[in-house]
């Protein structure tokens, strides 16, 4: 085998075991799922900001393949619902995760 073979050999294992690396699974994202799930999140976050009613810093966003959970305590039933309806309302959000609590 040739140096060039060897070296085109080696590269094109490096290139598949880094294209492997970056597949997505189940339990995991791929690179370009992840940044799609941190602009949703992105945007979730500025939607609730926006809200007078409901107040940001209470809520937590989480985001995996589309689908948002919102947790964290609120002041009242009534904004509960407000957050889960700014969430869905957000383009590319799958469904909404309900996990937060009346304080």
């Amino acid at each position: 085998m040739t140096l060039a073979k060897r070296i085109t050999t080696i590269l094109s294992a490096f290139l598949i075991a880094a294209l492997v690396a970056c597949a997505p699974t189940a339990t995991r994202e791929g690179t370009g799922q992840y940044i799609d799930d941190t602009i949703i999140t992105s945007k979730v976050k500025a939607a609730l900001a926006a809200d007078p009613d409901v107040k940001a810093t209470e809520v937590n966003v989480e985001t995996f393949k589309g689908d948002v959970q919102l947790s964290g305590f609120v002041s009242s039933p009534e904004h509960v619902q407000k957050a889960v309806e700014l969430t869905r309302n957000i383009e590319g959000v799958k469904s909404v995760k309900n996990d937060m609590r009346i304080k």
